[in-house]
């Protein structure tokens, strides 16, 4: 009984908890996110082979001038689960690159072309370089972003995010962050060289320009070349840079629930034949 009311007590303190902190945490939430919809989403989900190749051509073609992937091979674009390119097209796209390697005999560093286990080279040679060029603002690695950036979906919408498995906060916001860029409203002034976005998640300003525009990348698929078809592609392709093994993951979290369910209706059904002749 007294663990019974322990329990009820501390149940209690944390739905009090959770009343007290609401203000707080619906405050916290930052930008106003609009929710997309992901192929990935949910227990099911999976990526869309075709989105992350367009993904993966806006990427190379606008964000690698001043982002980097520094977790991310060549090879990975051909394994099972990503974009879907064979081996042949991976060892091309790695072609297209420069890696420094070595030493060689005389001790230097060559710049060689890059082989499909090289990783992704960054644009800059070092994080004073990028800096420099960029007008003092660090361009992030794309490796894990779609996983380091999001807003958060204060209270109650984190609970609701809880039972749905709702995971997509970060894609949602890099979506947002890309297709948020607008002219600042009268009274509100923006520092020099950078540019209003409500929808950046440490203020209404940022460093970065915006990247996309209309047609900037051509689709050979007949996908619509819009800013934000650009921007849903590559957020997409940023969360698989980050999660690769997301659909391994799903597949494997169904089966442990199938044996979970199994294996608890054979104890069950144990239980019931070992103590059927046992009076309770």
């Amino acid at each position: 009984m007294k663990t019974m009311i322990r329990s009820a007590r501390g149940a209690l303190l944390a739905v009090a908890a959770l009343a007290v902190a609401a203000p707080a945490l619906a405050a916290g939430e930052g930008p106003h996110i609009e929710r997309q919809q992901w192929s990935f989403s949910g227990p099911f989900g999976s990526y869309d082979q075709a989105q992350l190749q367009r993904g993966f051509k806006v990427f190379k073609e606008v964000c690698a001038s001043c982002h980097g992937a520094k977790f991310l091979a060549f090879r990975n674009l051909a394994e099972e689960g990503g974009p879907g390119f064979t081996e042949d097209q991976v060892k091309v796209i790695a072609a297209e690159y420069e890696v420094l390697k070595g030493p060689n005999d005389d001790g230097e560093m060559e710049a060689l072309p890059a082989i499909p286990s090289d990783r992704f080279p960054s644009p800059f040679p070092n994080e004073q370089a990028a800096r420099a060029s960029n007008g003092g603002a660090y361009p992030p690695d794309f490796s894990t972003l779609a996983k380091a950036r999001a807003v958060a979906s204060g209270f109650p919408g984190f609970v609701f995010d809880i039972f749905t498995q709702y995971q997509e906060h970060g894609p949602d916001y890099i979506y947002n962050l890309l297709t948020g860029y607008e002219e600042p409203p009268e009274g509100v002034e923006v520092p020099e060289g950078q540019y209003y976005n409500p929808s950046f998640i440490a203020g209404k300003s940022l460093a970065m320009a915006p990247p996309l525009f209309e047609e900037a990348v051509e689709y050979t698929d007949g996908t619509p070349m819009t800013v934000e078809q650009y921007a849903h592609d590559v957020a997409a392709f940023m969360m698989w840079v980050a999660e690769p093994k997301l659909e391994e993951r799903k597949n494997l979290g169904f089966r442990v629930m199938i044996f979970l369910v199994i294996f608890a209706s054979l104890l069950y059904f144990t239980k019931k034949s070992v103590w059927r002749d046992v009076d309770h």
